[in-house]
């Protein structure tokens, strides 16, 4: 490995990874004779991006995952997965279930893992359109569809919109399956050698582990891209999305992950000779 060795690393911009990734972004560890090259853009983006090989590692949705198998790999550390994490279905009227082809539900890109849980619990029910995932809430606010399915930090502010729960998706997958719901994990290409992915991996753990350390520093780096301003809701977030399996998937992670591929395969979402995910050791 040498100093020049470029890494194009992709992230989101909600506040779970510019808190893991603080101290990365602004050189507060060390990069390990790595260069990174860094972007952040919503979630959906990234999937995109990664199905185009724009990037070297990148945080990903699991669902976009699954249809990159061949291809990347996720690292240990720096996925968001867990219990009380998933995302709503909301309402724009109470009481109102997605049950008529006539019905329109917003979720927050193809690829998304939201997309995925929303087509696993109510499957051929609704007509589905993909929003950049701050527009879901606003639209369905002024009545521009039926029903949204909300990530990031709309987990906790839904209620003061106005808006009405149909179902906690991720309650529903914990209640099925008895595993933690994993939402997305940083991916690297597999045509990375195994030194670089090491050295991104450590980098990784590193600013997390800063980050951790000093949160009232990263909290800069959140304020800086999150949609929603309030630090008692930012740190929310983090504390919610931030925990032991962003530090390292383990067992259980890794179960989850078996586990959202075998649902998905089930009900054709990939394909059936699809790979499972790999986590890179």
């Amino acid at each position: 490995m040498t100093q020049s060795t470029k890494i194009r690393l992709g992230i989101s911009t909600c506040p779970n990874d510019t808190f893991a990734f603080h101290a990365l972004l602004n050189r507060k560890v060390d990069w390990r004779g790595l260069d990174f090259k860094v972007e952040l853009l919503d979630i959906q983006q990234l999937n995109q991006r990664l199905f185009d090989d724009a990037w070297d590692v990148a945080k990903a949705s699991f669902h976009a995952a699954l249809l990159l198998t061949q291809s990347t790999v996720v690292l240990p550390s720096g996925s968001a997965l867990g219990f009380g994490v998933g995302p709503l279905l909301l309402a724009s009227k109470a009481n109102d279930r997605p049950t008529a082809a006539d019905q329109l539900t917003l979720c927050p890109g193809e690829h998304t893992t939201a997309n995925l849980l929303f087509k696993l619990f109510h499957p051929n029910t609704t007509r589905i359109e993909h929003k950049v995932f701050s527009e879901i809430m606003p639209e369905l606010q002024q009545n521009q569809a039926d029903f949204g399915v909300c990530i990031h930090e709309g987990r906790f502010t839904w209620q003061r919109q106005s808006l009405h729960l149909v179902e906690d998706l991720g309650t529903r997958w914990e209640q099925e399956t008895q595993s933690p719901l994993p939402l997305g994990g940083i991916l690297a290409s597999r045509r990375l050698p195994s030194d670089i992915i090491a050295a991104v991996q450590s980098v990784i753990s590193d600013s997390l582990a800063y980050a951790h350390q000093n949160p009232d520093e990263a909290i800069l780096s959140m304020r800086k891209y999150a949609q929603e301003f309030d630090d008692e809701v930012l740190m929310q977030h983090v504390k919610l999305y931030v925990n032991e399996w962003t530090t390292d998937l383990g067992q259980l992670g890794r179960d989850a992950l078996s586990a959202l591929s075998e649902r998905a395969r089930a009900i054709q979402l990939i394909p059936e000779d699809s790979l499972g995910i790999e986590v890179w050791n």
